[in-house]
This record gives C-alpha cells, sequence and structure tokens, in this order.
C-alpha cells in the first residue's frame, strides 16, 4: 500500500526545509535507515534516513524546493504499485508523519504544480510542489528561494533582486549565492545590474538591507519605542533557537563556575616550533581543544553527561567548538579529540568552522559531544562565563593570554596568563570532581608537550 513521505523536521524548531539533492530516483527500493535526500534547513544539510522500506513511487517535489515541515515530498509503496493522483490519497505512515504544519490542501498543491515552469527535473514527478519564495517584483510571479539561501544572503547583505537562480523552476540556491560572492555568476549580477539600474531621472527604489525594518521610519503602536533613532530587527529561525536553548539551559540545568588562570609562556612557544615548520598551522585554541581532552584522560569520571534514564559516562572526547556566525553562532562537534594529532585536530576545527559558515554542516556534526570550548580571547576578552549547551555537561570559556605579574620560586616576574572559567552541570559534576578536571587540565597547558602524547 503506498505511503506518503512528508518532511521530516530534522532539526529541532525548524518549520521549513528544502530538498538539496534526491539520493533516490522513481523506481528504486529503499530499506530503513539507507539515505534518501539531504534536507536542507538555514542551520545545515541533513542527510535524512529511510523510515519505511518499499519502493520509490514518486518524487513531489524539485532539488532546490522548500516545503513546510509536514508537507508531502514522496510516495513509496510496492514495486509495480501505480502512485495515488494525490498524495492525500496515500496514509502518511505513522514513522514518517512528524509534527508541523499541516500540508496544503490538493486543489492549491495542484494550482501550485500548474504554476511551476516544465524545467523541473525529468526524474522528479511535480505533483505537489510547496515552496516558499518571495514574490517577483518585476513579473509577479513567485520567485523560490531556499532557506540557507535566505540566511546566507541576510549574512552577506545581498540583494537577490534580478538574480537568475539555477535551480529547478529558476529557484535561487546556494551554489548561486556562492558564485555570486566569487565573482562568477556573470548572468546573475548582470541581472541584478540591470533590474537595479534606473533610467535618467527616473526615482530609485531599492530593496531595504536586510534586517531593516519599515517600522524604523513607520512607528507602531505596538512598538511606541521604534522611531527614527532606532529600528526593529526581525527575528531570525537561528536567533530564536539560540534563545529558547540557552533559556531553557539557564532555567533547567545548575550551573556552576570555577575559575582558573593558566601560565601559558610554554604553550605559546611549543606553538611558535610546530609553525615553524611546514603544514597546518595550529591555533592557541587548537591546543586548548587538545588540553580537554587530556584532562578528561586524568579524570574519565568527568566525561559524563544527563539523561533522563541515567548518567551517561563517555569513553571518547566529543568536543564541540562554538563557531561564531553573523547572525549567531552554531557548535560542530569534533569527535575523538584524543585520538587526533594537534595538526589533524587544527585541519579538523577550520573545516568544521568554515562548513558552519557557508551552511554546509551535516546532521550528525552538530549533534551530541559531552563538552564544549568557547574562546573570546582573540577578541581581547579577559574572562567570562559561558552558557552549557544540553545535553552537553560542561563548557569551558577561555579568554586572551596576557602578561600578569606570577610568582616565580618565590620572586615576582612578568608571565603570560590565561584565565579559563568552567561552567558545569551540577547534576552530574559536583565541586570536587569539576575542581580536579580544572586543575588537570591547566596542568596540561602549562606542561604543554604531555598534550602531544
Amino acid at each position: 500500500m503506498a505511503t506518503t513521505i512528508r518532511m521530516p523536521e530534522v532539526l529541532a524548531n525548524v518549520t521549513e526545509a528544502a530538498i538539496q539533492k534526491w539520493l533516490v530516483a522513481p523506481g528504486d527500493s529503499i530499506a530503513v535507515g539507507q539515505p534518501f535526500a539531504e534536507i536542507e534547513t538555514e542551520k545545515a544539510v541533513v542527510e535524512y534516513m529511510a523510515e519505511t522500506a518499499g519502493t520509490v513511487l514518486q518524487l513531489l517535489i524539485g532539488e532546490g524546493d522548500a516545503v513546510d515541515v509536514g508537507a508531502p515530498i514522496a510516495i513509496v509503496g510496492e514495486a509495480g504499485e501505480v502512485a495515488p493522483a494525490s498524495p492525500a490519497a496515500a496514509p502518511a505512515a505513522a514513522e514518517t508523519a512528524t509534527a508541523g504544519p499541516a500540508a496544503a490542501p490538493a486543489a492549491a498543491l495542484a494550482a501550485a504544480a500548474a504554476a511551476m515552469p516544465a524545467a523541473a527535473a525529468p526524474s522528479v514527478v511535480l505533483a505537489a510542489p510547496v515552496a516558499a519564495g518571495a514574490a517577483d517584483a518585476g513579473s509577479g510571479a513567485r520567485r523560490f528561494i531556499s532557506p540557507l539561501v535566505r540566511r546566507l544572503a541576510r549574512e552577506q547583505e545581498l540583494s537577490l533582486d534580478g538574480v537568475r537562480g539555477s535551480g529547478p523552476g529558476g529557484r535561487i540556491v546556494r551554489r548561486d549565492v556562492q558564485a555570486l560572492l566569487a565573482g562568477d555568476a556573470a548572468a546573475s549580477a548582470s541581472a541584478s545590474a540591470s533590474a537595479s539600474t534606473p533610467a535618467p531621472g527616473a526615482a530609485v527604489a531599492t530593496r531595504p538591507r536586510p534586517g531593516a525594518a519599515t517600522a524604523a521610519v513607520h512607528p507602531t503602536a505596538a512598538h511606541p519605542a521604534v522611531g527614527l533613532e532606532s529600528e526593529l530587527i526581525p527575528i531570525s529561525r537561528m536567533r530564536k533557537t539560540i534563545a529558547r536553548r540557552l533559556a531553557e539551559s539557564k532555567s533547567t540545568v545548575p550551573h556552576f563556575y570555577l575559575t582558573a588562570d593558566c601560565r601559558v609562556d610554554r604553550l605559546l612557544e611549543l606553538r611558535r616550533e610546530i609553525n615553524s615548520t611546514d603544514g597546518v598551522k595550529i591555533s592557541v585554541n587548537d591546543l586548548v581543544v587538545k588540553a580537554v581532552a587530556a584532562a578528561f584522560f586524568d579524570v574519565p569520571e568527568a566525561n559524563t553527561t544527563w539523561t533522563d534514564e541515567g548518567m551517561l559516562r563517555h569513553h571518547t572526547a566529543d568536543i564541540a567548538i562554538a563557531v561564531s556566525l553573523v547572525d549567531g553562532l552554531v557548535t560542530p562537534v569534533v569527535r575523538g579529540v584524543e585520538s587526533l594529532t594537534v595538526t589533524a585536530l587544527a585541519a579538523a576545527i577550520t573545516d568544521l568552522a568554515t562548513r558552519a559558515r557557508s551552511g554546509g554542516l551535516k546532521q550528525h556534526e552538530i549533534e551530541g559531544g559531552s563538552f564544549a570550548v568557547s574562546n573570546l580571547g582573540m577578541y581581547g576578552t579577559q574572562a567570562f562565563s559561558a552558557i552549557i549547551n544540553p545535553p552537553q555537561a560542561g563548557i569551558l570559556a577561555v579568554g586572551a593570554a596576557r602578561p600578569a605579574p606570577v610568582v616565580v620560586d618565590g620572586a615576582l616576574a612578568v608571565g603570560t596568563v590565561m584565565t579559563v572559567t568552567l561552567s558545569a552541570d551540577h547534576r552530574v559534576l559536583d565541586g570536587a570532581l569539576a575542581a580536579r578536571w580544572l586543575a588537570a587540565f591547566v596542568a596540561r597547558i602549562e606542561n604543554p608537550v604531555s598534550i602531544l602524547a
């Protein structure tokens, strides 16, 4: 019997997603757990695994098309079975039906299908395309833009007016923005230029920069404080997610904090020696992350997280790294840090940070981990306290290395000191255990050769 596969909620609080790439085609046999599609959200590209076995009868949306969570995206049934004329005729599998906005009525889907250009991918039957996009000011037709593209455009302050999308049905996809940024999208740039060049003496209508709100010019009763001296900035989905998760963490996870000063003169000298050779250049943060993993080797009972079923003891150091984005932050996880060389760790962190800023992370790369590192030292911040990102049980806030008075053999001297603050989850880490772990971390930092072993 035919089953409708619906757009899953691949990440928390995501209400809309796009099919970046189908990993199956009509007629393919699939098994539970087989890669089914690459799904693009504002935060990451997620590989979605099939939750229903059978034969792919129909793919309902094209690559690059965005739909609401819960909308039909494919129909799976038995070999030789004919797909129903409407997705509504096929029941949704219990395991694939997800909470989210209801799919559009069949009449609306049919109307959307009729409005779509005929240039869709030939292997995809666009029986029910539903996409979110802005209206094209020039033609009055809907312009289809993937959710990740909207975020990238906001970050780069790009106007997509006049850009000709290379995706199915003219959808603007990530490669169009990347080509535009690289200067390789001559057609898009030409279209944008022609669309934005006014005739002599004509008034110029400009599209506001992302984040600019008309309320800044037209105050409303709902926001009486918004006037000519201020502006109302729309809240992105990423910012809403950050606000929700950190508010939940602060109100439900019992935080406590420990602070320590580390002498880092030897650490900085080791870094200079490593970087004097050819190969990957390492940062202080790379050495800090490696020292975090070594401290878990010294105090393994600290590598524990809280679950409703019990306390989960980890046997590998999976460390999340806070990466700043234009409109928020993301914390990709480096797995098995204890088994990586410093240069391999540096390359892994650089790769994750680069893909985080371009929206190219996979789902498994932003999930899990037992601990996190947040480093603001490059901004000159001396010390700060960070908020734990569940399910992790701790986060180390790293400040800037600075000259400071130190005592050496009973005499006052000048050394280089770095302040770190551990935020710990008191449900699994008691004060003494957290103090032992922090002492082990300081010892590794102050004897940096030990972290290379």
